[in-house]
């Protein structure tokens, strides 16, 4: 061997105790709240201990709030002085991982930790306990301080006659709060209102029982109706707000049973849900995501389980297979509440979606079930109203749709008039949907609407009426040339519309084009101009069309003060702009103030009688 060889030593992690306390203690939990929490839940699982082979055996935790600190008191079954330096001294160590898998899906922690979240409110912990296995072991004190050093004593037998465990905090300076016996009580009933043994709270001399069982889900009503009430009423105490409607929560194969609450308000589908998780009657977050599908993005659910992991801190759900199959399980309830719905109470239905129709919409995109089982019920504004699109589609088997809320706007009373059935596509996720209507709906054809599909409803004007209005229309053809608009003579019902504006995302988009050359020539810019210039379209145009059925179009065409004909027109198609809503170019603007203020010059203009 080298001489130079490094020979390898064993050695062993130093820790420093005080720091690891410390780290989990106030780092592990998010809040100091949780010590309460996990004082329970160890009485708790010492007390389901205890009556596993003795189902008589006394069950009861209680909590005393006292001037020096906190006392809770359980009748679960006790530690031996070997225990106490097993498990209360030794950082990770659980009682219940020492057990076979079965026999811990009785007990609420497993972890061997949470005792430690004591100091994040006291400076010291007090355990006084006596087994419930060892009859003739004597009581032990257990002492610990927040810097990770502890004493074990025995105790005479006469200081703890019965079985059990009794936890005594001192609290930290800082920390008096959290041991307020309004708070206490108020964190009991939070953390414990569902634990299957009696929690009683004794505070200045008053007992406070903690427990309120079985479950709002899980009581006999004697109506549905009674039921959702009941239910309801508990969504506002818990969480605080009144649902519009309330779904029964069951898997039996995970031990899951609650309710989902339907919200009254529209949220955004991209929040995450927070749900309010017990495990075995314990409050283990009310902060619980991923326990539905994305798309149940409209309930909040309140549960209990005794299958479902908890993480370490147990403030969350681990995210496993078992997990996956209550949130698939989960949302085939919300489904089925949906399918319920529409077949059975549309009126439900509908008061649903006229709160959560946007969100619904954005998820039935890329959620084909969810997709067949509301779209026939989403409600869409259309040439018959603002109805459900199954509903349209029995009365259109071609379902026309414009792809902006502009396009519509222009063409819907004449293609009402004219018997097109069209849907206002321009709406937030409305175009992608009413475009998959044809796969739900067999033989329903769904097509863009453009304008020679308009143009086509229209009647031509009597030849004669035409060759009259002919040199109008070429002033008129004149006056919209700056704005790429050509202008046209037709007859279309309803009488009342003088005009309409067939302006295509084509048409619109040659437009902007033209007027983004002609700024750059103005500027000066020939380089830039040039090259708008020799992107020039040869798509459609966008189209003026006068109504020869509208008296006052018919005036207008029959004016033989050109000039005034010609402000007249550009009123028409300032007209049209504005009640197509969208927004307008320079040159348009431009254009409706001028034929604005030549409209007003005409109209208060007084011929000088010397003329």
């Amino acid at each position: 061997m080298n001489d130079s060889a490094i020979t390898a030593a064993d050695h062993t992690f130093q820790v420093d105790l005080r720091g690891l306390v410390d780290l989990l203690s106030h780092h592990l939990y998010s809040s100091p709240r949780v010590y309460l929490r996990e004082l329970l839940q160890n009485g708790v699982d010492a007390v389901t201990a205890r009556r596993a082979p003795d189902a008589q055996a006394p069950a009861a935790i209680t909590i005393t709030v006292e001037d020096g600190g906190l006392r809770v008191t359980d009748t679960g079954i006790g530690l031996t002085e070997a225990d106490v330096h097993r498990f209360l001294a030794t950082i990770g160590r659980s009682s219940k991982r020492d057990e076979l898998e079965s026999a811990r899906r009785d007990y609420i922690g497993q972890f061997g930790i949470g005792l430690l979240a004591c100091f994040v409110v006291a400076d010291e912990i007090t355990v006084v306990t006596r087994s419930a296995q060892a009859a003739d072991a004597p009581p032990v004190e257990w002492k610990a301080g927040a810097d990770g050093r502890y004493t074990v004593r025995a105790l005479a037998r006469e200081e703890r006659e019965e079985p059990g465990t009794t936890v005594f905090l001192t609290p930290r300076r800082g920390s008096e709060s959290w041991f307020a016996a309004d708070r206490v009580i108020e964190l009991a009933r939070d953390f414990g209102a569902l634990l299957p043994y009696p929690v009683t709270v004794v505070a200045g001399g008053e007992h406070t029982p903690i427990t309120d069982t079985p479950a709002a889900w899980d009581r006999p009503y004697p109506t549905p109706e009674r039921r959702r009430a009941a239910l309801a009423a508990y969504c506002e105490s818990r969480l605080g707000f009144t649902p519009l409607d309330v779904i029964d929560l069951d898997v039996p194969l995970a031990g899951v049973r609650g309710a989902a609450f339907v919200l009254p308000e529209a949220v955004s589908p991209a929040m995450r849900g927070k749900h309010r998780v017990h495990l075995k009657g314990m409050l283990l977050t009310e902060n619980a995501d991923g326990l539905l599908p994305d798309w149940a993005f409209f309930v909040r659910c309140v549960v209990d389980t005794d299958t479902l992991r908890p993480t370490a801190s147990r403030e969350s759900l681990y995210d496993d297979e078992s997990l996956a199959g209550v949130r698939d399980a989960l949302g085939g309830h919300i489904r089925d509440w949906l399918a319920e719905l529409a077949a059975h109470d549309q009126q439900r239905l509908a008061r649903f979606l006229s709160v959560h129709h946007l969100g619904v919409k954005a998820l039935a995109r890329h959620d084909d079930e969810l997709l067949r089982l509301v779209l026939p019920w989403l409600p869409f504004e259309t040439t018959d109203g603002r109805i459900a699109l199954d509903e349209f589609a029995r009365r259109h088997p071609v379902v026309h749709v414009t792809p902006t809320v502009e396009e519509y706007r222009q063409v819907a009373p004449i293609a009402a008039a004219a018997g097109l059935g069209v849907v206002n596509g321009g709406y937030t996720y409305d175009l992608d949907l009413v475009h998959r209507l044809a796969e739900i709906r067999p033989g329903t054809t769904v097509t863009e609407l453009d304008p020679d599909t308009v143009t086509a409803h229209l009647d031509s004007v009597d030849p004669s009426a035409e060759l009259a209005a002919a040199s109008f229309l070429a002033h008129a053809r004149a006056a919209l040339e700056p704005l790429s608009c050509d202008v046209s003579l037709r007859t279309f019902q309803p009488v009342t519309v003088p005009v309409l504006l067939l302006d295509g995302r084509d048409a619109r988009g040659e437009r902007g084009r033209a007027e983004a050359e002609q700024d750059a020539a103005g500027r000066g810019d020939d380089l830039w101009s040039g090259i708008l210039g020799s992107l020039r379209g040869q798509g459609p145009r966008a189209q003026l069309v006068l109504n020869h059925l509208n008296p006052l179009v018919r005036r207008i065409a029959g004016l033989d003060d050109l000039e005034l004909a010609r402000a007249a027109v550009e009123g028409l198609y300032g007209q049209a702009l504005l009640l197509s809503h969208r927004p307008l170019t320079s040159a348009e603007t431009g254009l409706l103030g001028r034929s604005f203020l030549g409209l007003l010059e005409r109209a208060v203009h007084q011929p000088n009688p010397a003329e």
